[in-house]
């Protein structure tokens, strides 16, 4: 390839991080690239939350346009960030392996324990965070917090208020933040695809896609598209209040799902598990299952909510 790679990123310490791995692992092919940075409205507007910014593509849509317009060659996104259906005529060359999914809990004062009597003020602006937290611990408030993870964390150390604040364990642990009061929730459900990278380029663009297939990880697809059909299914975008998380053992995809209402007070839930060989309808036929055990009456109400 005798082109030059224009790899489009956004201009955030862990955005950089991701465009740079693929850099890397483009270049290590031989591949000739270069970084265009491209500020997206997501990092523009800090304050509305991110349910009333119109979600949905809020951090991908201005490389997407980026993309279709020639500006750049390849767009590199966290995937829980793209929504299910891309825009026409772009199209999903490679998906990384998958770093952690989990969500993480960074707390203020050493010894910190969440405890479902005791009023704790803890910050997200993630409705599935909100959700799930309050869900668990029902005299907890949650307290918006926007903006990228050092300007996270930096409100979460100034603000007298606050006990902690939930993050994705990916995210801190790929620009090797020093966090020395932190806890893994396993207990929380992730957003579907969380901790999973993303490439994404112009679909007639065949010599980009072919060289891009080997950055891809078999398994991380397979479990990640399980995670966006049940998401697609549900017709949730990825501010609504629904977890979602598939993992390979062995010969089979276990599978786990939930919704809530945004008070956390109902929830449905689901677990199921696959066979590795015949997962082509898996993450519907589980989204099914929950609208059928409760879940539809919660995704009724959330979908007259967020109107």
């Amino acid at each position: 390839m005798n082109r030059i790679i224009r790899i489009g990123s956004r201009e955030s310490e862990l955005a950089l991080w991701q465009a740079k791995l693929i850099d890397k692992l483009l270049r290590e092919q031989g591949v000739v690239t270069e970084l265009t940075l491209i500020k997206s409205e997501g990092d523009i507007d800090l304050v509305s939350p991110l349910y009333e910014m119109g979600v949905q593509g809020i951090f991908t849509k201005t490389l997407d346009s980026a993309l279709l317009s020639g500006k750049i060659d390849i767009a590199v996104h966290s995937l829980k960030d793209v929504p299910t259906q891309l825009p026409q005529n772009l199209a999903i060359a490679a998906i990384p392996e998958r770093g952690s999914w989990k969500d993480v809990l960074v707390y203020k004062e050493a010894g910190f324990l969440p405890a479902a009597d005791a009023a704790s003020t803890i910050a997200s602006s993630s409705l599935r965070r909100k959700s799930q937290w309050l869900n668990r611990f029902p005299a907890h408030t949650i307290e918006p917090l926007r903006g990228n993870i050092n300007t996270r964390l930096q409100k979460l150390k100034t603000t007298a208020s606050w006990n902690g604040a939930i993050f994705a364990a990916a995210g801190i642990e790929r620009i090797q933040l020093q966090v020395p009061q932190i806890t893994e929730l396993d207990w929380m459900l992730p957003a579907p695809a969380q901790g999973a990278l993303v490439v994404v380029c112009r679909d007639n663009d065949t010599e980009l896609k072919t060289i891009c297939q080997s950055l891809n990880d078999s398994s991380t697809a397979q479990c990640v598209d399980i995670e966006r059909a049940f998401l697609r299914e549900l017709m949730g975008g990825c501010s609504m209040p629904i977890g979602a998380i598939a993992e390979r053992k062995i010969d089979t995809i276990l599978f786990k799902g939930n919704i809530l209402s945004l008070d956390g007070m109902e929830k449905a839930e689901i677990e199921m598990e696959f066979p590795v060989d015949d997962t082509a309808n898996a993450g519907a036929t589980a989204a099914k299952h929950l609208l059928a055990s409760g879940g539809d009456k919660i995704a009724r109400q959330l979908k007259t909510l967020m109107r």
